[in-house]
């Protein structure tokens, strides 16, 4: 009998898991299955598109003839309710009982809901998926007024939607500047500055005590912490992420606020394995438990865990520096590895668009965050896996044309 391969999930991680896997194996079963309606697309993308800067054509990646070349069983609209490691099912509401030699969780997360009043209303959006991208374009397109709450990277997309399609929008944030963990006050200021240029007002060190709402449920206005009332025909919130996990309850497979897995990718429950969004891994360069949500990282945790699901034993690690993106100024940023994490860091101010921090551990650069110039980045990233210690070398890692040959490395590296 041939060998059966179910994947959970149809984004990056899913489906580039599905195609490493059939290329390994001609003859095996390959099944991705989805709650989605909707084959693969560009999660990158669907910000341009509601932004209105793209139509739809180009957000889709596979189109489901895609699959169907490729002798991949592709199950939309399919909900699935429990996991059965000793049996190797997975269970579906409704599509029946799928049975697995290997198992790729890639489900990803769901976006946080407030827990304020009337956080339901119409009108209030969350900003993961294709559908919710549609349906934010065409709301923006027609409101005049809006609130944009969370200060991450989910949040100033949200923001930069408001800007680019004229609405009057305020971004409430919780600390004293957006990405309070991964910028100080300077760099901060920065992105402030190219938010209120588009028509985006930043308010800080506030929150979100509940929504207003018309006889018919619509919102029309936030209350923030202070006593503030901001009139607010749309809300885009980006709090965070609740993973996709509950199915897997009961299996054994260990969940600490996302799944995880090694450094292979592999649960600690036999023939099941982990990628994308929703994975807790282990980062053999940073040397401890971690999670990442960009798109590259995602891609790849896809790839290596299908690797290892057609070996026989563990054939290769997760080793990658990611990198996130935004493109909504007229000025790059780039952030690169773990910006966010570290005991050390290092920054410098080139001009009033551009900036440079620098994150290390144990000595180590770890990550950083770079806004005006984002050339520099290959050059650090190639530092980060060198695994090398050089954070007594900040005066040469900030100069504005980095040169690593000025840096002082051991011989063998």
């Amino acid at each position: 009998m041939s060998e059966s391969y179910v994947i959970i999930g149809d984004g990056i991680a899913g489906s580039s898991a599905a195609e490493t896997i059939r290329e390994a194996k001609p003859n095996a079963d390959v099944t991705v299955i989805t709650d989605e309606g909707e084959a693969l697309y560009n999660r990158i993308l669907i910000k341009e598109f509601a932004k209105g800067k793209l139509p739809e054509a180009p957000i889709s990646i596979h189109e489901e003839d895609w699959y169907a070349e490729r002798d991949i069983d592709l199950e939309l609209n399919t909900f699935v309710t429990d996991v059965d490691p000793d049996a190797h099912e997975v269970h579906t509401h409704d599509s029946g009982t799928f049975e697995y030699d290997k198992l790729l969780v890639a489900t990803g997360g769901t976006p946080t809901q407030l827990p304020v009043d009337n956080s339901d209303a119409d009108g209030i959006h969350h900003f993961w998926t294709f559908q919710d991208a549609r349906r934010i374009a065409e709301h923006a397109e027609q409101a005049e007024t809006g609130v944009v709450v969370g200060a991450g990277l989910l949040g100033i997309d949200l923001a930069a939607i408001c800007g680019e399609q004229d609405v009057d929008a305020h971004y409430i944030m919780r600390g004293n500047r957006w990405w309070r963990y991964g910028l100080s006050l300077e760099g901060a200021e920065i992105i402030h500055n190219a938010l209120e240029e588009k028509g985006v007002t930043p308010v800080l060190e506030s929150g979100v005590n509940g929504f207003e709402t018309d006889d018919e449920g619509n919102v029309v206005a936030t209350l923030d912490a202070d006593g503030n009332e901001y009139d607010s025909e749309f809300v885009g919130i980006a709090i965070g992420l609740n993973f996709n996990a509950e199915y897997l309850q009961g299996t054994g497979v260990e969940t600490d606020n996302g799944v995880v897995v090694d450094q292979y990718m592999q649960t600690g429950v036999d023939d099941i394995y982990a990628a994308g969004d929703i994975t807790r891994f282990y980062d053999v360069i940073l040397g401890e438990y971690t999670q990442n949500g960009s798109w590259g990282s995602a891609k790849q945790q896809g790839v290596i865990a299908a690797k290892n699901m057609v070996a026989d034993d563990e054939a290769e690690e997760f080793r990658w520096v990611t990198s996130y993106s935004i493109t909504h100024f007229d000025f790059p940023f780039l952030s690169f590895g773990f910006p966010t994490l570290g005991d050390d860091d290092c920054e410098r101010k080139y001009s009033d668009t551009e900036w440079r921090r620098l994150a290390f551990k144990d000595g180590k650069l770890i990550g950083g965050v770079l806004i005006g110039d984002i050339a520099p980045q290959g050059k650090y990233k190639d530092l980060i896996r060198k695994e090398v210690d050089v954070a007594d070398q900040k005066d040469i890692l900030l100069e504005k044309e980095f040169d690593p040959d000025k840096l002082a490395l051991p011989q063998e590296q």
